[in-house]
């Protein structure tokens, strides 16, 4: 079995939606969102329901543990997406970040906070949230992709990632920010660095056409493989596939990489071939949430604490 990285965690928070619907208020600068159709709303949300089901169905199949939590409330379109207001890091701690869409703010829950600290060893709490009375936002493992091993911070400006919050962060957190700037195809900005980018323990998905700065699109590539991962260079059209929006875990048989079908089928046969040196690849079908602009890796938050007992 692979050993145990700190890059791929045991466990997730997941929310199950019961109002889904693509958030309105967020289309503005995510490009990856669908508007649905007029009166699809409560079929969507059923969807959406089953859709997040079937995920921690499967992750739990496969030896994830997922803390999975209802929302009911019917105010909060994007709960199904959690890892953007919190994160959790190694030596009990938790980071809670502010919301650039004010739409989204009341998806932070003390009553997750609080069953992370039943079940896991938390130390502290570091709240940011304080941050959007000043206009300065960071939106989590959305705005930020951490590689845990080797403590360093990408983060790709837009509107959700603030490189004042993001210095205040690395602080506190003993990461090294690396911030670029990424485009789609269109040239319109990435909202979350996310979408583009998925590091593991051995490889790096990574839509290094998104960087328009050669020079900087090559450092960053450099610095990846040096680390001795494995760089997977994903097109623009992958990326719009949700390709990079993909979230290493360790589940009972070793590693796995959870993402969705869409994304597992835009990969070529030679991308899955060097992934599969490394993890065993659990395709899982969200085609509704995925209209609101994100993908599998949005819809879980890894729980990096250790377990009580």
């Amino acid at each position: 079995m692979p050993r145990i990285s700190v890059q791929a965690p045991r466990s997730v928070v997941m929310i199950r939606p019961h109002h889904f619907t693509p958030n309105e208020a967020t289309a503005a600068d995510n490009a990856f969102q669908t508007c649905p159709a007029t009166g699809a709303r409560e079929t969507l949300a059923e969807a959406a329901y089953r859709e997040a089901t079937g995920v921690a169905a499967a992750l739990e199949h496969a030896g994830i543990t997922v803390q999975l939590f209802e929302d009911e409330s019917g105010a909060t379109p994007d709960s199904v997406f959690p890892n953007n207001w919190f994160s959790t890091h190694t030596g009990g701690h938790i980071a809670i970040y502010p919301m650039y869409s004010t739409s989204r703010r009341g998806e932070r829950r003390n009553d997750i906070i609080d069953t992370l600290k039943q079940f896991y060893r938390v130390q502290d709490i570091i709240d940011y949230s304080g941050l959007e009375q000043d206009g300065v936002y960071l939106e989590g493992t959305g705005a930020m992709v951490l590689d845990h091993i080797e403590r360093v911070a990408y983060a790709a400006r837009s509107n959700r990632s603030n490189e004042v919050a993001l210095e205040r962060f690395c602080t506190h957190f003993n990461f090294e920010p690396v911030v670029f700037d990424a485009v789609d195809a269109q040239g319109r900005a990435i909202y979350h660095t996310n979408v583009l980018m998925c590091i593991g323990t051995e490889f790096c998905l990574i839509g290094l056409d998104t960087i328009r700065d050669a020079a900087r699109r090559t450092e960053i590539a450099t610095r990846l493989a040096d680390t001795g991962r494995a760089v997977i260079d994903l097109s623009h059209e992958q990326i719009g596939d949700f390709a990079g929006n993909a979230m290493e875990l360790h589940g009972r048989n070793g590693r796995i990489l959870a993402l969705s079908s869409r994304a597992a089928r835009a990969l070529r046969p030679d991308q899955i071939a060097t992934l599969e040196r490394s993890v065993s690849i659990l395709p899982l079908d969200v085609p509704t949430i995925e209209m609101a602009g994100g993908s599998v890796r949005c819809m879980l938050a890894g729980i990096h604490l250790s377990p009580r007992g």
